[in-house]
């Protein structure tokens, strides 16, 4: 295989690549490469997270334990793992859960693409980039919820006989709408983090929605 050159622009896509290229890549980048590296039927999608995009993607992740520590749902959380499906797509979510298959993963320690269930959620933060192919890729793999937030609205996507529906309403939160969570997001770049944690966690409490 000859060597590819990495971009050193935030996000560059390339074509006609086969799943041993890109396989070879996630190998010789390893687990500590700054890109982020999405493959779908061909198409391998390269991007740098920026500072804004990290912080979304921490602060969403937090909300979400903090709704299932609330709302009394077991969760697992799996960070950005690489998820395949082998020859057409890979993809590292943001942030992901189990929720529904949580028993199937419990005490997991190494994947079988083809025996393990993917995750019931996953986070795609959209700032920079468009993550058309990511859905496809998510799609592909079969993760049942995505939460895509762009900087300004937070959509929920359900997914429904191969295609994602966008709505405002988690199929594993359903008592909350997801959406006005975005309000929160508005806050994090003038709200320290705890102190927005908690705020969140208030707005949960009390049933103010």
């Amino acid at each position: 295989m000859n060597p590819i050159a990495l971009p050193t622009t935030p996000k560059f896509q390339l074509t006609g690549i086969s799943w041993e290229t890109y396989e070879a890549l996630l190998r010789d980048i390893g687990q500590h490469r700054r890109f982020r590296l999405t493959y779908y039927r061909g198409t391998l999608d390269l991007m740098v997270p920026s500072p804004e995009h990290e912080r979304y993607k921490k602060v969403i992740g937090r909300f979400v334990e903090t709704l299932a520590e609330e709302l009394e749902i077991a969760i697992e959380p799996f960070g950005s793992t690489t998820f395949k499906k082998p020859e057409l797509a890979g993809v590292e979510p943001d942030e992901c859960f189990y929720v529904r298959n949580l028993d199937a993963i419990r005490g997991l320690r190494r994947f079988d693409y083809n025996r393990d269930p993917p995750p019931d959620l996953a986070v795609e933060i959209d700032i920079a980039s468009s993550s058309k192919n990511r859905l496809a890729t998510y799609a592909e793999i079969g993760i049942a919820e995505v939460w895509r937030y762009d900087g300004n609205r937070l959509v929920v996507y359900q997914l429904e006989n191969g295609d994602y529906v966008e709505g405002d309403r988690s199929g594993i939160f359903p008592t909350i709408p997801i959406s006005q969570i975005a309000e929160f997001l508005d806050r994090s770049l003038e709200t320290d983090y705890l102190t927005l944690v908690r705020q969140f966690q208030a707005w949960i409490q009390h049933g103010d929605r």
